[in-house]
C-alpha cells in the first residue's frame, strides 16, 4: 500500500506524503520478514497473497485507507498476540506486542495528518 500510495499521490503535498509513505516502507518489510521466518520455524508456509491496495483518487483518500488498513492490522497483530501466549510462545508474544505497538504509532501519525486536512 504505502508503495503504490508513495507512486501515485499528486497535489501540493505531494513531497511530505512521498517521504511520509516511504519511511513507512522499511519498517512493513521488516515485520513481514519476521513473520516469514516465524511461520517458517513453526512448520508453516507464509502467504505469498498481500491484501489488496484500495484505490484512491486523492491524497486524503489515500490516508483514509492507511488509517483503515493501520487499524486492521492492530487489531490482526492484537489476536495474534492472544494465540501466540495460548500456545506459550512468550517471546513471540513480546515480539508481536511491539509490531502492535508500531502499527499503533502508524495510526496515530496518520491519524494526525487526518484531522488537520480540509
Amino acid at each position: 500500500m504505502y508503495t503504490v500510495y508513495a507512486a501515485q499521490v499528486k497535489g501540493p503535498y505531494r513531497p511530505q506524503l512521498v517521504s511520509f509513505f516511504q519511511a513507512e516502507i522499511p519498517e512493513e518489510q521488516g515485520h513481514a520478514q519476521f513473520l516469514a521466518d516465524k511461520i517458517v520455524a513453526l512448520g508453516g508456509v507464509p502467504t505469498t497473497e498481500p491484501r489488496p491496495v484500495p484505490p484512491a483518487s486523492d491524497a486524503k483518500e489515500m490516508l483514509e485507507n492507511v488509517l483503515a488498513a493501520e487499524k486492521e492490522a492492530i487489531a490482526d497483530y492484537s489476536a495474534r498476540v492472544d494465540q501466540a501466549e495460548e500456545a506459550g510462545e512468550r517471546g513471540l508474544a513480546i515480539q508481536l506486542e511491539d509490531i502492535v505497538m508500531d502499527e499503533t504509532s502508524h495510526y496515530e501519525e496518520t491519524k494526525k495528518l487526518l484531522d488537520g486536512w480540509k
